[in-house]
């Protein structure tokens, strides 16, 4: 009788681990389900989507560690001085350290982007071709990303066993073509005709909002039916204030999913240059990096209505030579 009960008991431990380990994700459902946002954050801030998707695996842990569930940290960002959001402590290199949260997994893959994008250390990364992963592999840790010293040989066995190479291959036509296959509009992803900054519908329409920085300078994600008004009686801002800050004319409409920043725009943008992507406009290359839209004419020596094409550089910090 005894042996019986333990032969249950143990019986019910194993269906109970089955079923735990189920509903775990596994790498290839967690690259099915993140690889549109990482090729977009390629087009989007010119981090390789290889990258992005190896270090959301390793970090997360395919989508299934604490600070994922939790807090949907894919990315083991931690807090920092300038975060002002939700908080979750773990122990990590020491005891109860400090992780930002987000309200979505896909707010963390922009802020990933927007880290990467905005911390000085890791400027010298953007030197390197979008397709050199092991460049990048080994410049994050170089950067101090990471203090593993195999961290850069992990990430790129997670690439060269999935091949995750290949979604930094893709043209932007072809990944328009996989927006429409995946039920999305890509003109809402990479407006041509309208000067508004898009963000994953999962965060225009979220709960409160997650106060995000760029060039470090404060900002948020307008959310769906949210107006000028609406956002400055929220965060107790003049709305004319919020139209200078963000290099928009007086009563100009806003958007879900449209960056809007909180504080004036900075006269240097976050990074040496900026190569124009087809479609960008002056203005949204300034809301993109941070910088006000009369300095970036400034420092390269263009009027409002000047013309730029794609591949044309743009200086962020220096003055155009």
């Amino acid at each position: 009788m005894h042996i019986r009960k333990i032969l249950i008991i143990v019986m019910l431990l194993i269906s109970v681990i089955q079923t735990i380990d189920a509903q775990n994700i596994t790498p290839q459902q967690y690259i099915e389900r993140y690889k549109i946002i990482a090729i977009r954050d390629r087009f989007d801030y010119n981090i390789p989507a290889a990258i992005t998707l190896a270090q959301g695996l390793l970090e997360s842990g395919n989508g299934n560690s604490m600070l994922a569930v939790k807090a949907n940290n894919h990315f083991g960002i931690k807090c920092h001085n300038d975060w002002t959001g939700k908080r979750i402590y773990k122990d990590d290199d020491a005891k109860d350290e400090c992780f930002r949260v987000y309200n979505s997994a896909e707010e963390s893959f922009i802020d990933h982007a927007l880290f990467l994008t905005s911390k000085s250390r890791y400027e010298f990364l953007f030197s390197y071709k979008v397709t050199n992963y092991k460049a990048w592999a080994k410049g994050l840790k170089k950067a101090g990303y990471a203090t593993n010293p195999k961290y850069p040989q992990r990430l790129i066995d997670l690439i060269e066993r999935y091949d995750l190479a290949q979604y930094d291959r893709i043209s932007l036509e072809d990944f328009k073509k996989m927006l429409i296959l995946n039920g999305q509009n890509p003109d809402t992803v990479f407006p041509t005709d309208t000067e508004i900054i898009e963000a994953p519908k999962q965060i225009a329409e979220s709960g409160p909002h997650s106060i995000l920085y760029r060039n470090r300078v404060r900002y948020i994600i307008v959310h769906e039916g949210e107006n000028i008004v609406d956002i400055a009686r929220l965060f107790n801002i003049n709305p004319n204030s919020l139209y200078r800050y963000n290099d928009l004319k007086k009563g100009s409409p806003i958007h879900p999913g449209m960056m809007l920043y909180l504080q004036p725009k900075r006269r240097k943008g976050d990074m040496k240059f900026h190569s124009v992507q087809k479609g960008e406009s002056l203005w949204k290359i300034s809301q993109i990096h941070g910088i006000k839209l009369q300095w970036l004419l400034k420092r390269n020596r263009l009027k409002i209505d000047s013309n730029i094409k794609a591949g044309d550089k743009l200086y962020l910090k220096k003055k155009k030579p």
